[in-house]
Parts: C-alpha cells; sequence; structure tokens
C-alpha cells in the first residue's frame, strides 16, 4: 500500500522578515535597530549585544523602547536567551499582540566566537599539541570535524531567527577586501564586499542591507513578490528606515506568519530524541516507557532507527542513575560489570590458545618468591632429639 499523501493550499501571507543589515563602522547600522523600536507598529523589542557595547548607550534616542537580554558570554546561554525571546514572540503572535523585534547586534561577533572557539580546540587536540611543543609558532590544522560542529552551533541560531514568530533584525559588520583566487592567494588591484559572518548568511536573511557612510542605503537582495531588486543591480533608498522596509515595502502586517521551515533531517533519530527532550530528561520511569514507545508503530521509525534510540536511552538512564562522583568518574553499574567479564573471558580465552600452540608465557608473580629457610645443624640435633624423647 503506498504511503498516503500529505498536502496542504499556500496561505499567501508576507512572513515575518529575517533582515541583515550590514555596512562599515559609523554607518548607522545599531542606530536604526533602535530607532525602529520607537514604532507604534511593533510590540516588544529585545536587544542582543554581542561584543558591541552600543545597546545602552543607543537608548538615548527619542522614542527607542527596548529591554537589553542579559548572557554571560558563553554560547549556551546566547543560544538559550535567543530561545526564551523565540518563545515569547510565539506567545505574542498566538495572543494577537503586535510583533516581537529582536536585535542581533552583531552576527559578525557570534561567528568570531565561533571561530575562536574551534581554533582554541584545534590547539588542544593530541596531534597539535605535539606539534607546539616544537614549535609554538607553527601552523595549526583545523580539522573538517571541527569546522562541521562549528558550523552545526551557527545554523542552531539561524534556524531560530528564520523561525521567528515576529521581526529579526540581524546586524553585522561589511568591508571591502582583496579578492583571493582558488589557491587563497590574493589578486592584485581587484576588490569584493564581505559580510564578516558565515558565508551563507545573506541567503538565509530575507532582505539584504547594506550600509555606507558616503554613499545611500541598498537593498542586495529581497525575497519577496511586492520588493523587485534586480540582480547585480541594487535598489537604493535614500530615505532607509526598518519601519518603511518591512511594513511598506515588503507588505508585512499584525496578520503575517513565521516562514514555514522543517528541520531537514537524514533520519529520524536526532528529531525524535529531541522532541522527546531525551537528553535532559531526569525521569527513569519516563525514559524506560519512552524506550517502550520507540517502537510502536505510531511513530513510524525503522527498526535501526529504534535500536540507536533505545541505546541512546539506556544510556540516560545509566547517567541518571550513576551520577559522576568527584574528579568526573562515575558508579560502577551493572553494564560496567558486564562488560568487565566480559573482557576477562576473552583475555582468558586468549590465553588458553597460547598456551595450546606453545606461545604462552609463564605468569609473573605478584610478589617476589619467599627464599626458604635453611636447615642448620642444630635444627637436626634438636629435632632428632625431640624425636628420641618421644
Amino acid at each position: 500500500m503506498p504511503p498516503k499523501l500529505k498536502t496542504r493550499k499556500p496561505t499567501g501571507i508576507v512572513p515575518w522578515p529575517l533582515v541583515l543589515i550590514e555596512g562599515e563602522e559609523g554607518s548607522g547600522k545599531s542606530y536604526s535597530a533602535a530607532e525602529f523600536s520607537a514604532s507604534d507598529l511593533i510590540g516588544q523589542t529585545y536587544w542582543i549585544d554581542l561584543a558591541e557595547g552600543s545597546a545602552d548607550e543607543y537608548a538615548a534616542i527619542e522614542g527607542a523602547d527596548y529591554e537589553i537580554v542579559v548572557h554571560d558570554g558563553t554560547y549556551r546561554d546566547i543560544l538559550e536567551q535567543i530561545e526564551a525571546v523565540h518563545a515569547e514572540a510565539r506567545r505574542a503572535a498566538r495572543a494577537g499582540e503586535p510583533p516581537v523585534v529582536l536585535v542581533i547586534d552583531s552576527a559578525s561577533a557570534l561567528w568570531r566566537m565561533l571561530t575562536n572557539w574551534t581554533q582554541e580546540r584545534a590547539r588542544r587536540s593530541r596531534k597539535n599539541r605535539s606539534v607546539l611543543e616544537r614549535d609554538p609558532d607553527a601552523e595549526v590544522d583545523i580539522t573538517m570535524n571541527l569546522w562541521n560542529d562549528t558550523v552545526d552551533r551557527w545554523m542552531r541560531v539561524i534556524h531560530l531567527l528564520q523561525t521567528f514568530s515576529g521581526i529579526v533584525v540581524c546586524l553585522a559588520r561589511g568591508k571591502e577586501v582583496t579578492s583571493v583566487d582558488d589557491n587563497g592567494n590574493p589578486i592584485p588591484k581587484q576588490k569584493e564586499w564581505r559580510v564578516q559572518a558565515h558565508k551563507d548568511l545573506g541567503f538565509d536573511s530575507t532582505v539584504w542591507v547594506r550600509l555606507r557612510r558616503d554613499e545611500d542605503p541598498q537593498i542586495i537582495k529581497a525575497r519577496s513578490l511586492r520588493l523587485r531588486v534586480e540582480k547585480r543591480r541594487p535598489m537604493k533608498l535614500p530615505s532607509f528606515s526598518i519601519e518603511h522596509l518591512v511594513f511598506d515595502l515588503m507588505g508585512c502586517s499584525i496578520q503575517s506568519q513565521p516562514r514555514d521551515l522543517t528541520t531537514l533531517a537524514g533520519d529520524r533519530v536526532t528529531v525524535w530524541l529531541e522532541k522527546h527532550a531525551i537528553a535532559v530528561c531526569e525521569d527513569v520511569e519516563k525514559l524506560r516507557a519512552l524506550w517502550w514507545k520507540a517502537a510502536e508503530p505510531e511513530e513510524g521509525l525503522e527498526r535501526r532507527e529504534v535500536v540507536t534510540i533505545r541505546n541512546d536511552i539506556e544510556l540516560r538512564v545509566n547517567e541518571v542513575e550513576n551520577p559522576p562522583t568527584e574528579m568526573g568518574q562515575r558508579t560502577e553499574t551493572d553494564g560496567d560489570r558486564l562488560r568487565a567479564a566480559a573482557r576477562e573471558d576473552e583475555d582468558a580465552g586468549d590465553e588458553e590458545a597460547k598456551e595450546e600452540t606453545g606461545e604462552a608465557e609463564p605468569p609473573e608473580p605478584s610478589e617476589p618468591p619467599v627464599r626458604p629457610r635453611r636447615r642448620t645443624a642444630r635444627t637436626s640435633r634438636t629435632t632428632t632429639s625431640k624425636a628420641s624423647s618421644r
């Protein structure tokens, strides 16, 4: 029987945008975001300041009204705060309130933090530590798996911004740099403009605006039926404002919705584990119930997916029941004892095989052998005398 076809009719509603504003220093990127917070068409604005330090000062702009999101500078805390604003925007949208606005200032700082993290991890690897011990100035080899982790962290943030139930204003640095060839060598007298963030930030944005100090603002690209930007012919906006761009040019309104983006995955394992929050679940009985639930036909999982999920659940149960002790050690579990017994049986089998082939070596004594006591003449005479007396 073929699978059931699943479809829906398109809504035709203009989605809320992810607005990328990039440009030179002092071109008005942060100013435009603070100015937008004064609009009567939006709800609460949340400002996440990442190594820019301008959030407090720009609150002096007439009408500016936003809340500064507090974080400790780590990726984990920044991600959690973005998730918190994401949830608040969804609540406001369901309640029919004006759209929540999230300002990221800046994406360049976030990407720089992630690349620094990648380099630090590379320097800590066994191979690179050995090289740096011999030459502290040696080139560090950054392997592809480290870059994959970095991009994965970046994309977690981007997915939240793309599915935001409101307006996201993402600021970034941009400047002209020397062009390079396929081998990474600079090309003389050839310049190109580059956004200082992940290379796909422009693709992932709904509308891309460039600000320069001595030129009119330009719209580089826009994913919109109402706002058409010709290829390689940016649209100039002498009187640029984010409010005019979003509500007038792009046609957003209170009826707008977030973009419908389903996360793509090679299998259902990761999606299933995240849906049931296996990594943070502390309830052993719930984990055991999920262990059985994974195999139910309604879950739609393949056999190998069920095996992988059950293995992850078993590891999580082990973590909950046997928390780490001091120095990160864990208490011994039944699984640990079974694995240890299996290793002992395997070692014993190897020793028997060696004995049969004559390759076995005599075991080394655990303690030095005791030297036998010497019989003396006096001891012998005393023993003989005692025997005679009996």
